[in-house]
């Protein structure tokens, strides 16, 4: 069974870090290009960023140098260091695993909350 199990939200106040986690069962985990999206109360769900099988990275603008994407491969586990955390980074966070042009597989999410 594929599975995708996103840990490490919670509350946090502004200017904190976070450290989610996405643990992939059931697949090739190398073999997939994989990514965190976002979505924040009343919006739509955006792309945050990613990493590809080769450790490139793109990071949606409002979280470069703020936020850093990596994966163990041996792990078979990716994750999202947030630092200097802003209110606007409330959301529900979800890890996702694709190819190049599709995302097809999507964990059940974790909810990060910044206080003011």
């Amino acid at each position: 069974q594929v599975q995708l199990v996103e840990s490490g939200g919670g509350l946090v106040q502004a200017g904190g870090s976070l450290r989610l986690s996405c643990a992939a069962s059931g697949l090739t985990f190398s073999s997939y290009r994989m990514g965190w999206f976002r979505r924040a109360p009343g919006k739509e769900r955006e792309f945050v960023a990613d990493v590809n099988w080769h450790g490139n990275t793109n990071y949606r603008d409002s979280v470069k140098g703020r936020f850093t994407i990596s994966r163990d491969n041996a792990k078979n586990t990716v994750f999202l260091q947030m630092n200097s955390l802003s209110v606007e980074d409330t959301a529900v966070y979800y890890c996702a695993a694709g190819s190049t042009s599709n995302w097809n597989l999507w964990g059940q999410g974790t909810q990060v909350t910044v206080s003011s």
